[in-house]
């Protein structure tokens, strides 16, 4: 049987299971390729996409398609900051004057003796910013010493944040994430007026309505697909829908 309507509708299973992993986990709808869709008799279109919609159902609860769907995930996964402790902070500031004391010191020893002058004034104040760096009197290291517990709590509570939010986009129950993409199919094509007036212009059709011209692809998408293949779809998604818990 799967082979059946998937030969109407001229893929193979392989790329039936990538295009409905790419649908669910990527932009949207994949249809490029569905050669023979087009050519399905009316009377056997709604069969052909209730067959297809069981098989999408089997598919995103297989092994496979949990695997692609927790390595997205884990793409996802915000990164922890952390923030430099006093010391490493102090460290980091020093280390980065010496460097540029460094740089300096190999720019003046190889420049033309025109600009000279003007890399030396930039060597002498390195120097400076070097010797401020050094200093454990410096009024930075001393209020980033004050602030360092706060500093460390806001990161904490950020970053739990973002976790928080990251996980709510993407349950570990991935067919929570299977049912936000099944809802934007059913927002998507809600309020379909399949009898919208058509015309023609330089060989392209619009809609005579302005505002269906200005719907989205997946509105059009559906729109010429025909309400013999949309209403059994959005029956059996919404029954979908409510059987995922």
């Amino acid at each position: 049987m799967v082979d059946d309507f998937l030969k109407q509708l001229g893929i193979s299973k392989t790329s039936a299971d990538e295009k409905i992993t790419g649908s669910f986990l990527g932009r949207g709808f994949d249809a490029y390729g569905i050669k023979n869709a087009k050519n399905i008799a009316l009377g056997n279109r709604k069969a052909v996409v209730l067959d297809l919609l069981n098989y999408t159902k089997k598919h995103v609860s297989s092994a496979a398609f949990l695997k692609q769907y927790m390595a997205m995930k884990e793409s996802y996964k915000p990164k922890e900051t952390i923030a430099l402790t006093p010391e490493a902070d102090k460290a980091e500031n020093i280390a980065r004057a010496k460097e540029f004391v460094a740089n300096m010191e190999a720019t003046v020893k190889k420049a033309d003796a025109n600009f000279k002058p003007i890399f030396e004034k930039s060597l002498a104040d390195a120097k400076k910013n070097l010797k401020e760096a050094e200093d454990p009197n410096n009024k930075q290291y001393i209020r980033y010493a004050k602030n360092y517990p706060e500093l460390v709590k806001t990161f904490k509570e950020g970053y739990e944040y973002q976790v928080a939010q990251w996980e709510k986009k993407y349950p570990t129950n991935h067919l929570l994430y299977v049912k936000v993409r099944l809802q934007e199919f059913m927002n998507e094509t809600k309020d379909i007026g399949f009898g919208a007036e058509l015309t023609t212009k330089n060989g392209k059709k619009y809609f005579v309505n302005h505002d269906y011209e200005r719907k989205g692809n997946r509105w059009k998408m559906a729109f010429r697909a025909g309400k013999e293949v949309v209403e059994p779809a959005r029956e059996a998604v919404q029954k979908w829908i409510e059987e995922i818990k």
